[in-house]
């Protein structure tokens, strides 16, 4: 049973490491529309490849987790790429968090919560 439980906290972190992996495609596809006026340029062929490459890794892993993961709790988590947008917009691209977006953030986190939870009462987890 320890085992089992480890290995479901392991898949989680698996889950939430992806998204974060998947919300860089964003920061990405920001960096390559500055050169959207010179869409050839070596820098906006880089940024939007780099965009492909996330999203390829991405979606090898999100079959991954969905082979160890109710589909359920996995799709319940994938907003939390809304909240890494706005942690990465503030960070690389020095926008403003407002009390929306923070607002926003916490009903996102209870909504991830309140499936999650109501995932595991009713015993969901892996078909293993």
């Amino acid at each position: 049973m320890r085992n089992y439980l480890s290995a479901k906290k392991g898949t989680f972190l698996l889950l939430h490491i992806s998204l974060l992996f998947s919300s860089l495609s964003g920061v990405c596809s920001k960096m390559a529309s500055r050169y959207t006026d010179h869409i050839l340029s070596i820098s906006f062929l880089f940024w939007f490849g780099l965009v492909f490459v996330i999203m390829f890794g991405y979606a090898i892993i999100w079959q991954q987790i969905l082979k160890r993961m109710p589909l359920t709790v996995a799709y319940a988590n994938k907003p939390v790429t809304l909240i890494w947008g706005i942690i990465w917009g503030s960070l690389i691209f020095g926008e403003k968090i407002t009390w929306n977006m923070i607002v926003g953030a916490a009903v996102i986190f209870a909504g991830i919560y309140l499936v999650t939870s109501e995932n595991t009462e009713r015993g969901g987890g892996s078909s293993e």
